[in-house]
């Protein structure tokens, strides 16, 4: 963790992670984000080999497309470094890395971005998210299939549709140049703040909290809170009347920061790209990111499947909804039918009179009704049994109870 000036780089492994396979790197006009994936053995080198090799582009521009021009070379150009890498130690097949990145040329930014990983920008009291993530759920959002809430749950939340990797020679990259001004602060950061912390909280951060360092912290902090699970990497720019956002000197963080270790893994998991992972949403043991090829035919398998899915879990929610509710009218049913074998001797209209059911109602529902009226008026009783009546008498059988009325009769007095 490291930041001085008006930007900041912070990267944590977070509380689950063994190694940070994020990279940040916060220079003079540069600011890049990656995420690398492709497990222990090869998301920190990809995210790694892309950051060193765009960083290459931090210097001064003379006009923003040239800037953009640039940043979409490097991205391409790390995307075949990935690829020579992966032909050079076979143990790193899988890997790739998604990359957000942006170039300041006076009051303009020039971006460029791949993946999942995220821009905002902060400005006038609201927050705005620049980028699109490049995953299946939100070509889901997009095409109006789920909303966003439904995207945040969704099961194939994190399946990659675009990275940079070994699997496509010229990736397709979003690009753009936009304006900016004093007061604006850009926030670039993988998933692992993005999905576990909310725009409000995010909002809040960038508003209450002036310096660079703080509020970067303060967002890794966050996301810490939140259980983590997942690396986390922020870097955040502030943006004044100079023609530049430095740090001093340019900062990088992550795998970046530390020496390429090329080492076969004999226990890890076999990997190919394309293939298919998911990343949870909470607190819990996470995987590592995969990337599927962004074609009409895996997307149309995906969103078949998720119908598929959709009407499993309809079908099961009948299905449990239909037990419980035969539950409930055999229990309803059952305890009824119980009710209806009790007895007990109370007072009708001023008489002596056996009730079949229990002296309890449920609400308006009476559970008892007059089973036999007797000629026993309750003013022919002895006070103290009148008192016993009016309160009613418990009997075990319907014999029981025309006992008890015989054995009144008798006491009656005369």
């Amino acid at each position: 963790m490291a930041t001085t000036g008006k930007s900041a780089a912070v990267s944590h492994v977070g509380k689950i992670r063994s190694n940070n396979q994020d990279s940040g790197y916060a220079g003079q006009y540069l600011f890049v984000v990656a995420d690398g994936m492709g497990g222990h053995a090869g998301g920190d080198v990809a995210s790694a080999i892309a950051v060193k090799r765009i960083t290459e582009t931090d210097r001064l521009y003379t006009s923003a497309n040239d800037a953009e021009f640039a940043l979409q070379a490097a991205l391409l150009a790390a995307n075949s470094l990935l690829a020579e890498t992966v032909f050079e130690h076979g143990e790193l097949t899988g890997m790739g890395t998604t990359v957000s990145a942006i170039l300041r040329v006076g009051d303009h930014v020039a971006l460029a971005h791949i993946g999942d990983s995220r821009v905002y920008l902060y400005r006038d009291g609201e927050l705005k998210q620049i980028t699109s993530d490049h995953t299946f759920v939100q070509r889901l959002v997009d095409s109006g299939r789920i909303t966003p809430e439904e995207a945040a749950v969704h099961p194939r939340r994190s399946v990659l549709m675009r990275v940079l990797g070994d699997v496509d020679a010229s990736p397709e990259i979003d690009t753009t140049v936009l304006e900016t001004k004093p007061g604006d602060r850009w926030l670039l950061c993988s998933d692992g703040l993005s999905s576990y912390v909310s725009e409000d909280k995010l909002l809040n951060t960038l508003s209450t909290v002036p310096a660079a360092q703080a509020a970067a912290d303060r967002l890794v902090k966050e996301s810490l809170d939140q259980g983590a699970p997942d690396n986390v990497t922020v870097v955040l720019v502030d943006i004044d009347d100079s023609d530049d956002s430095s740090t001093t000197p340019p900062l990088t963080v992550g795998s970046a920061a530390s020496p390429l270790v090329f080492e076969a893994d004999s226990v890890r998991r076999p990997l190919r790209l394309p293939s298919l992972l998911l990343h949870p949403l909470k607190a819990t043991q996470t995987d590592d990111s995969h990337f599927e090829p962004e074609s009409d035919e895996y997307l149309n398998a995906l969103i078949a499947e998720d119908r598929r899915r959709a009407l499993r879990r309809r079908i099961w929610w009948l299905v449990f909804i239909a037990i419980a509710v035969a539950a409930i009218t055999a229990a309803v049913i059952l305890g009824y039918q119980y009710t209806q074998r009790q007895y007990f001797v109370g007072v009708s209209d001023g008489r002596v009179a056996i009730f079949q059911g229990v002296q309890q109602d449920i609400g308006p529902i009476s559970l008892s009704h007059v089973y036999k009226q007797t000629t026993i008026d309750l003013d022919d009783l002895p006070l103290y049994q009148r008192d016993t009546v009016t309160a009613t008498i418990n009997a075990d059988s319907l014999a029981d109870a025309q006992r008890i009325v015989d054995q009144l009769s008798d006491d009656r007095q005369p």
